[in-house]
């Protein structure tokens, strides 16, 4: 555990888990240049990751209504930075515009607001993402998705996906680290149907034709810690 004191609380449900293997040359011109692509098996990897942000709050404060829940579909791939393994977001999109304005305050974080559903029928889950920003069209992720097994036993890969507790970003010229807390992944195989995809299509992946890894996770409850300068 992290000795530092968090600063917000978050509880994520129905997350899934979308990873494709990717060729490191596409993804290497979006990373800050002091952080090194992590490969797997000489892979690149991205994944998008899509949950329900439930019982968001700062420490020592209830929960707020208006942020308190939310929807988030994140982009990612896989970086390490001085020994340190984490992941770098390419994006992240919130269907709160509060939320999505405060934590891209001064391009802190890459967050978006977007059009987000989420629909459930049973133990089947249907999410509708689409969002905008300035510098590209509109990308959109249609999908549905449900828990076909239990609890499965992890491969080296699916742990080496899963178990990222830092992320970094870059404000002007100054590398930020974010940490986060929380107990080990419980993984689930997950059936899924992508419907539509264009998220980061700068990105060579097809959905179509390579398809992703897929985990289901019915909830877990994170700790989120202040920035740290690298240096």
């Amino acid at each position: 555990m992290n000795k530092r004191s968090w600063i917000i609380t978050q509880e994520w449900h129905d997350i899934l888990f979308l990873h494709w293997p990717v060729p490191a040359e596409d993804l290497r011109q979006y990373i800050p240049s002091e952080l090194e692509l992590e490969l797997f098996n000489n892979k690149a990897w991205i994944s998008l990751v899509f949950f329900q942000v439930k019982e968001n709050r700062p420490r020592f404060i209830p929960s707020i209504p208006g942020i308190s829940s939310f929807l988030e579909l994140n982009v990612r791939t896989y970086v390490t930075y001085k020994e340190k393994a984490g992941v770098y977001f390419l994006s992240i999109d919130a269907n709160n515009q509060l939320i999505a304005k405060l934590v891209n305050y001064k391009n802190f974080m890459p967050f978006r607001q977007a059009n987000i559903t989420l629909k459930k029928n049973e133990n089947a889950i249907t999410l509708y993402s689409r969002s905008k920003h300035i510098e590209t069209n509109y990308e959109t992720l249609i999908a549905s998705y449900e828990p076909i097994s239990g609890p499965i036993e992890r491969s080296q890969l699916e742990c080496w996906l899963s178990e990222r507790y830092h992320s970094w970003t870059k404000i002007d010229d100054q590398l930020l680290r974010i940490d986060n807390d929380h107990t080990p992944w419980t993984l689930q195989k997950a059936a899924y149907t992508i419907h539509e995809n264009s998220i980061a299509s700068y990105i060579k992946y097809d959905d179509k034709e390579n398809y992703p890894i897929a985990h289901y996770s019915k909830m877990k409850k994170a700790y989120l810690y202040p920035p740290v300068k690298e240096t």
